[in-house]
């Protein structure tokens, strides 16, 4: 296949670049609809050229992954094929961690044959900045990093149970969102890649965070390799900064080595650690970046509130004296007009003031006790996790998007090839309360219509399913549907059990925007 001469190409362009003026600023490629804006970079493992380009039509940008052969050659043909229709079975798949697939292109099918491109795959194009940018001023903290890369980690793992490659073994494919979290940009597997890719892909991609060097072959010329020993084994990051924690760097250098010789095979080994690390990492101060776009033009932080266990103590003791001391006052208080009433009466010769004790009746000694007022109004929860009785949990880490008040954001189940209960008899969100309440509705926002939803109680947050009392189901329907609840008694937690998924297509999953309680 010839190239582009190189006078004639972007700025920072690497590999093989096809005849004619197409693939420049500028130039349109898909009959003419989508206009080249700005270079990316190129995947040379899948000889794809990464784009960002306006969609003439809808007018919008877009992320384009151009794919480059030549038409006449069998194994170039056979190659494009494979990743477009890899491709078109990852666009069912939605998750905060990926970028949407709008559309798969082939010659004769949206692209116009002579060209010198086999293939485009067009996304949605994520706002922000380049990975390779970001760690362009050297590496970050390792709370940081981890919680950059929580939510492509679980993009990856989410695929995984769905049976899907994503392709995340490039870092230009790799975005950072306004809000501070990575993003795969420029979606399209590999022809070859398979799920271990993706992990290795995770683990580079965790390395590079963490030391600003690239770990895998094929990675661009703008990123150092990482450095290796004798053996050819890639140094660990804590080896290269005593900073980073043992166990982050153990989990980097693992998802880069064989599996036969103990290297990570899942996503979730990898998510289970950077929760840790995210958990108790205590920054010292907020990490603000500023984007390399200018187009975008924004800053976001990726500090989290600080649990500054200490002053909570302090807190509680002040709140115990003050408590003491409104006791005493009361008590003072009391003591006075009972004494200015007992005055009075010796004085006018009235009879004594007699103060009767009142004693409340508990029900073991009344048979008309009746149960503590049902509580009315909304009822904000403390926390949600995710409850699962089968296998890695859900989309752990955004568990609280489901309460958090705003229905922009969302908890998602994994996408299943299978309904409940195939592979597990279901999965949900264990809400927990400040104290005791007795609910009387939930209402549920979802676009998942046909999820099946049981509301159950518990009394400890890690109960047998068997173990839960059932107080309520309801079929969902797209919007909000409301729950009637009969809860005999007040109960702290509320589990919300997803027994039946909602139909997304191919795949089974569901999605709550947002669960209120009264």
């Amino acid at each position: 296949m010839s190239s582009r001469p190189t006078d004639f190409a972007p700025s920072g362009q690497q590999g093989p670049w096809p005849q004619g003026p197409a693939l420049l600023p500028g130039g349109v490629v898909g009959n003419a609809r989508y206009r080249l804006l700005k270079y990316s970079g190129y995947d040379q493992p899948g000889n794809a050229h990464l784009w960002r380009a306006k969609d003439g039509q809808l007018g919008r940008d877009v992320a384009l992954t151009i794919l480059i052969g030549d038409q006449a050659n069998d194994d170039d043909v056979a190659r494009v094929r494979r990743t477009l229709d890899r491709a078109m079975h990852a666009a069912s798949y939605a998750h905060p961690g990926v970028s949407r697939i709008l559309d798969v292109l082939g010659v004769g099918n949206g692209i116009s044959p002579g060209e010198g491109v086999l293939g485009i795959v067009v996304a949605e194009w994520t706002n922000g900045t380049d990975l390779v940018d970001l760690v362009a001023e050297g590496p970050l903290p390792p709370g940081t990093a981890s919680r950059l890369l929580e939510p492509l980690a679980a993009a990856v793992e989410g695929a995984h149970h769905a049976g899907l490659v994503l392709g995340t073994a490039h870092p230009q494919r790799i975005r950072v969102t306004p809000e501070g979290q990575l993003r795969l940009a420029f979606p399209g597997p590999h022809p070859d890649a398979d799920a271990r890719d993706d992990v290795k892909g995770l683990g580079a991609i965790l390395y590079l965070l963490l030391t600003g060097r690239w770990a895998l072959p094929g990675g661009p010329d703008s990123l150092p390799a990482a450095p290796t020993d004798p053996n050819g084994s890639v140094i660990a990051p804590r080896s290269l900064d005593p900073v980073v924690p043992h166990a982050l760097s153990t989990v980097a250098v693992r998802s880069l080595e064989d599996t036969s010789v103990g290297g990570i095979r899942t996503g979730a080994a990898i998510l289970r650690v950077l929760d840790e690390i995210v958990e108790t990492e205590a920054e010292t101060g907020p990490a603000l970046v500023t984007t390399g776009d200018q187009e975008d033009n924004v800053v976001w932080t990726t500090r989290r509130p600080v649990k500054d266990r200490a002053r909570s103590r302090k807190l509680a003791f002040g709140v115990t004296a003050l408590a003491g001391a409104t006791l005493l006052v009361l008590g003072w208080v009391t003591m006075t007009v009972v004494g200015f009433f007992s005055d009075s009466a010796k004085n006018t010769g009235g009879p004594p003031l007699v103060i009767t004790q009142v004693v409340p009746t508990s029900p073991a000694n009344s048979s008309t006790a009746t149960l503590p007022p049902a509580e009315t109004g909304p009822v904000k929860p403390l926390r949600a996790t995710v409850y699962n009785v089968a296998s890695d949990a859900d989309n752990p880490n955004r568990a609280l998007l489901a309460i958090d008040g705003d229905p922009n954001t969302s908890w998602q189940t994994d996408r299943y090839l299978n309904n409940f209960p195939s592979l597990k008899p279901g999965v949900g969100l264990m809400v927990t309360f400040a104290q005791p309440v007795r609910l009387r509705q939930i209402i549920i926002s979802s676009p998942s219509a046909g999820t099946t939803i049981e509301i159950r109680t518990s009394t400890s947050d890690n109960p047998e399913l068997t173990q839960t009392r059932l107080v309520g189901s309801m079929t969902l329907k797209s919007g909000e549907t409301s729950i009637p609840v009969r809860m005999t008694e007040p109960s702290q937690r509320v589990l919300i059990w997803v027994s039946k998924l909602g139909d997304s297509g191919r795949l089974f999953a569901t999605q709550l925007d947002e669960i209120r309680f009264q």
